[in-house]
C-alpha cells in the first residue's frame, strides 16, 4: 500500500501499478536494465501488473524473475482492455505508466497517470491524458520510491 496526501490533489491510496511494456519499460523489446531492481522494490508495496501487446514478443522473457503479473493482450481495442483492467482493480487505487495511444484511456482513468517518453517516443494522446510526463522509466519508478518527488510534482 502506498499512501500520500498531496495538497490540492488529495489523498492517494495506491495498491496497484499498471504499466505498459513496449516503449514504457523497454526499448525495442529489451527491458531497461535500471528498471529491474526498481520494479522489484515497488512490488514490495504495490501489486505490479504489466499489460502489453508485446510488439517484439519478448515481454515474458524480459520480465522473468521480476515480481509482477504479465498479461499479453489479444485481439483489438487494447486501449479499452487496459482501461477496463484499471477499472476492475479500482481506478482510485492505481498508478499507471504508458507511452502509446493505446495507453491513453488507462492513464486518464487511473488515480495517477504517468506518460513515459523513451526513445520510441510518446503519443500526444498519452501525454494529454496523464498527470505527469517523464523522460525515463527510472524517473517514473523513482517517483514511487521517493514519494516527496511525486508530492512536489502534483501539489497545487
Amino acid at each position: 500500500m502506498f499512501e500520500l496526501d498531496i495538497p490540492g490533489f488529495g489523498n492517494v491510496g495506491l495498491q496497484h501499478l499498471v504499466t505498459d511494456f513496449t516503449g514504457t519499460l523497454s526499448v525495442d523489446g529489451k527491458l531497461a536494465p535500471e528498471a529491474k531492481w526498481r520494479l522489484d522494490k515497488v512490488a514490495e508495496f504495490l501489486d505490479v501488473h504489466v499489460l502489453t501487446a508485446d510488439t517484439f514478443g519478448r515481454a515474458g522473457a524480459e520480465l522473468a524473475g521480476i515480481n509482477c503479473e504479465v498479461r499479453i493482450l489479444e485481439g483489438k481495442d487494447h486501449d479499452v482492455q487496459k482501461e477496463a483492467f484499471v477499472r476492475e482493480l479500482g481506478a482510485d487505487t492505481v498508478i499507471a505508466l504508458g507511452n502509446g495511444k493505446n495507453d491513453r484511456k488507462m492513464l486518464r482513468t487511473a488515480r495517477i497517470g504517468i506518460a513515459v517518453c523513451l526513445q520510441e517516443g510518446c503519443a500526444t494522446d498519452a501525454v494529454l491524458a496523464s498527470d505527469i510526463m517523464v523522460v525515463s522509466i527510472v524517473d517514473a519508478l523513482d517517483l514511487l520510491l521517493n514519494r516527496k518527488r511525486l508530492k512536489a510534482t502534483l501539489r497545487f
